[in-house]
């Protein structure tokens, strides 16, 4: 049944909704904040690691996906492996020889608990935004992002952890930062330029979402990040059913449950595979389907995942507003995950 749309409608005004105008001031504060890492010097190069383990639980794990392909961009391999996994599965990972990036935004989930207790010798690098948080204090060495607290779905935590990942990729390369910072250093001015047209936005993706069922994100490379978290923080925030996967996945099988009351949010990625993701959009719209390309305006490669979520909060807003519902109001879920 097709939800009628108003002419005007209002956004409940929430603490996601307040956590997402916070992000300029968020993302501002951590590029602030990010101190050299003495304890890796050129580690990766030397080679007193033989592997690195990046891992993580949900938008922490997703935002991984940027720093793995930057990495193996660099001949660098790494293992992406979500923290419920790796303490069950991959323990003999959590040795000597191994580096391992945990992002934690409490630093004191269930499974991040485990992790540290579980470790025999890796080198834990911990990414959080809790500084007196078990990930921070126990970890050999700690990013942390100053996010501040989030009451609600994660988002400003989300984008502080994307910039403090990519900075870190630099590092762990023993490449100079600098020019990272200089492209990250635009961040709180374009995210405050988003913020300043989102009602508009988020009313305008009213008009397009409308009579949809369900919806699809899907992109390539590091823009796996996005449609993980975006499927994500859809489903967290607007009770919509969302589904997040690489835009190849989505050819072999899911091509085929095109419908008009479904939408393909196709995330148009960097020039390396921008060709594919556009060809995907039309051949979804020739067999009948609806769905849009989305590609943050003059955005520099650095910025890109950031810019694309902005665009699926806006619509995790819509969402909600067409339902009369609060976004990012939980009903069972908790901010933190204490239970495995």
């Amino acid at each position: 049944m097709e939800i009628e749309v108003p002419q005007h409608f209002p956004i409940i005004r929430g603490s996601y909704f307040h956590d997402i105008l916070d992000q300029p001031r968020a993302l501002a504060a951590t590029l602030e904040a990010l101190q050299p890492l003495p304890i890796l010097g050129s580690a990766l190069q030397d080679g007193t690691f033989r592997q690195v383990v990046l891992t993580g639980m949900g938008s922490s794990y997703h935002a991984l996906q940027p720093l793995h392909f930057f990495l193996a961009g660099r001949g660098i391999a790494s293992t992406v492996m979500e923290t419920s996994e790796l303490i069950h599965y991959g323990q003999r990972l959590l040795g000597p020889g191994t580096l391992v990036v945990a992002v934690s935004q409490s630093g004191s989930s269930a499974e991040t608990l485990r992790l540290l207790d579980l470790n025999r010798g890796a080198v834990i690098l911990g990414v959080t935004n809790t500084a007196r948080s078990p990930l921070a204090i126990r970890s050999a060495a700690h990013v942390l992002t100053m996010a501040g607290a989030e009451h609600s779905v994660s988002c400003k935590t989300y984008v502080a952890a994307l910039l403090a990942l990519r900075w870190l990729g630099d590092i762990l390369c023993g490449v100079d930062p600098s020019p990272t910072l200089r492209e990250m250093a635009q961040a709180p001015a374009r995210v405050e330029a988003f913020i300043g047209d989102l009602e508009a936005r988020v009313e305008s993706l009213t008009q397009e979402l409308a009579s949809i069922r369900s919806l699809f994100l899907v992109g390539r490379g590091p823009s796996l990040a996005s449609t993980g978290t975006g499927a994500l923080i859809i489903k967290e925030a607007a009770h919509f059913h969302a589904e997040g996967m690489s835009s190849a996945a989505f050819r072999h099988g899911p091509l085929e449950m095109i419908h008009p009351d479904m939408f393909v949010l196709v995330f148009a990625g960097d020039l390396i595979t921008r060709p594919l993701n556009e060809r995907l959009l039309a051949d979804i719209q020739a067999h009948g389907g609806k769905g849009s390309l989305y590609d943050p305006p003059s955005a520099p490669e650095s910025l890109r995942p950031l810019m694309e979520i902005l665009h699926v909060q806006a619509i995790t807003l819509a969402l909600a507003a067409l339902q009369g519902k609060e976004a990012g109001a939980f009903r069972w879920a908790t901010k933190i995950t204490t239970t495995e």
